[in-house]
């Protein structure tokens, strides 16, 4: 296997383990609802929020930058080397891991509120526990073997799923048993759920040490018989220093809205407009952990299908070959456009009927809804500047991500102030800023890019096309959704599962109307499909129902 194949292989095994470790996250996302409601999901949500940032900050960057040090050491065969960056870098996220661990715990009364509180110390340990498990993923993933992360990746979400439910109606069940409070039971289930996550992470580390034992003695043969200068520690820690701070950097200012959204919808709407702090955290728990998290499922699954593609992209510019990396962007922004315009429409189009799928609450299922309404158009804007952020770092500059979410974060939070104080909009609110930080990262990418490379979009295949044939799909499963759940009212009784086939009906008219569309208009063609995994398979049975010729 060439080295190019080899690395687009090893995307694809880790993109397709992050859809999958995203679709188990979206499924116990339902009964874990049933449990916990959307208050005990707005404790949890607030808290996770407060967590990821200090995750962010400590361990979260290590992998990437673990990799790109180590990978560096191993092209010119300095095993000892690579194998003293491992050492420090798994001091580093001790130190660093255990100082943002008792920051959290001690200071977890600082920076959240009430019942959020005791959930956030639950994850406080998780942040230390993470530090090794990103280096042991960074370290393997500079040996260009994707293989042992996706497999803790799974193993973590598959746990972190079980532990969640089970944990949380433990605990709720414990919570019952002590008082009436419906507030401490949805605390008491939060706090389990946060046990899921901290589950996920051992289970994960310890898998990725059991890896690294049975390829101990593979490594230390390469050390001993390496005979080049050790680095000094010193300046190993300096090296880590310099170079995991960009990633940080990055990674933390793109991240830091949803927290900030957070605490000032928090903070606004109960010490500032004095509502109730339950009904607060319930309307939070509502547009994050039912509205957002939908949302967020296709702009994974656009992100790894582009995953294949982005690592010719460094490639191509270190080269110099600037019309290929202008041709290879196109070519990555309509793959992007082919997946996140129809998914948009389609969360738009039927926003109440895969709620009510997922979480069936029908006290929060219309507000859960319109939510989803507003948040479908940043499917495309995340999904673009998801992918531009990758290609800026891929090109060289990686300090423009960073300027452009700062601006962006600036811009939403003079947004979202005015309209918490002065306007009855409430959770809504949210879902307007995070349209506005979108489509501001979305814009500032896109200018960033052009001033380096001059990309050429045919607009009309790029978003017109897919545009068009999305709405004509959204419509179609619109109405086969209203046809089919007066048709199978006749028969079932059952309100779930009128939603569960006419949605299930729905969406396999939506993708024939959206398939056979795109190809009758030329919005796709055979070589746009070879990009995909399984393109080439789609195409022959393409051709042979006579969809495509």
């Amino acid at each position: 296997m060439s080295k190019k194949k080899s690395i687009l292989l090893q995307g694809s095994i880790l993109a397709t383990a992050g859809v999958i470790s995203r679709i188990i996250g979206l499924l116990y996302q339902s009964p874990l609802t049933a449990i916990i409601g959307d208050e005990g999901n707005g404790y949890y949500s607030t808290a996770y929020y407060i967590y990821s940032i200090v995750l962010l900050i400590s361990s979260y960057s290590i992998p990437s930058a673990m990799s790109k040090i180590i990978s560096q050491r191993l092209a010119v065969h300095e095993y000892r080397n690579a194998q003293r960056i491992f050492h420090c870098a798994l001091i580093y996220v001790c130190i660093v891991g255990g100082i943002g661990s008792l920051f959290v715990f001690f200071g977890a009364g600082f920076l959240v509120d009430g019942y959020s509180v005791p959930v956030l110390r639950v994850f406080a340990p998780i942040i230390f526990i993470f530090g090794p498990l990103g280096v042991l993923r960074g370290y393997f993933q500079a040996h260009r073997t994707m293989i042992p992360t996706s497999v803790s990746q799974l193993l973590e979400q598959f746990l972190n799923a079980f532990v969640s439910v089970g944990a949380a109606a433990l605990l709720v069940g414990v919570a019952v048993s002590k008082s009436n409070d419906p507030s401490v039971r949805a605390m008491y289930g939060a706090m389990g759920s946060a046990l899921g996550t901290g589950s996920g992470v051992v289970i994960a580390l310890l898998f990725m040490l059991l890896v690294y034992n049975i390829n101990r003695e593979a490594i230390k043969r390469k050390v001993i018989h390496d005979h080049h200068e050790d680095l000094q520690y010193k300046e190993i820690f300096k090296l880590i220093i310099m170079i995991v701070t960009p990633f940080i950097l990055s990674t933390f200012i793109y991240n830091f809205s949803t927290t900030l959204n957070s605490t000032l919808f928090s903070k606004i709407m109960t010490y500032g407009r004095g509502i109730p702090h339950n009904e607060v955290v319930t309307r939070f728990g509502v547009f994050s952990r039912k509205a957002m998290v939908i949302t967020n499922f296709p702009i994974a699954i656009a992100s790894a299908a582009a995953a294949t593609i982005m690592p010719n992209i460094s490639t191509l510019y270190a080269r110099k070959d600037f019309e290929g990396t202008s041709r290879l962007l196109y070519k990555v922004n309509r793959i992007i456009m082919m997946i996140a315009i129809p998914s948009a429409v389609g969360l738009f189009s039927l926003s109440q009927p895969i709620i009510m799928l997922l979480f069936p609450q029908k006290v929060t299922l219309a507000e859960a809804g319109f939510l989803m309404q507003l948040l479908a158009i940043t499917v495309v804007f995340y999904s673009l500047s998801t992918v531009s952020n990758a290609i800026l770092q891929g090109i060289g500059r990686v300090n423009a991500p960073v300027i452009n979410a700062a601006i962006a974060l600036v811009i939403q939070t003079f947004v979202l102030v005015p309209l918490l104080y002065f306007t009855n909009l409430g959770n809504m609110a949210l879902a307007i800023v995070t349209i506005v930080y979108s489509l501001l990262m979305c814009v500032l990418n896109d200018m960033s890019i052009r001033k380096v490379i001059d990309v050429h979009y045919d607009w009309k295949k790029v978003y017109l096309v897919p545009t068009i044939v999305s709405a004509v799909m959204g419509i179609a499963a619109f109405i086969v959704y209203k046809l089919m759940s007066f048709l199978i009212g006749k028969i079932i009784s059952r309100d779930y599962f009128i939603n569960l086939f006419s949605v299930a009906i729905a969406i396999f008219v939506a993708t024939l109307v959206y398939a056979v569309g795109m190809v009758r208009s030329k919005g796709v063609t055979e070589d746009d499909l070879s990009s995909f995994g399984m393109g080439r398979k789609i195409a022959g049975i393409l051709k042979k129902i006579h969809i495509m010729k």
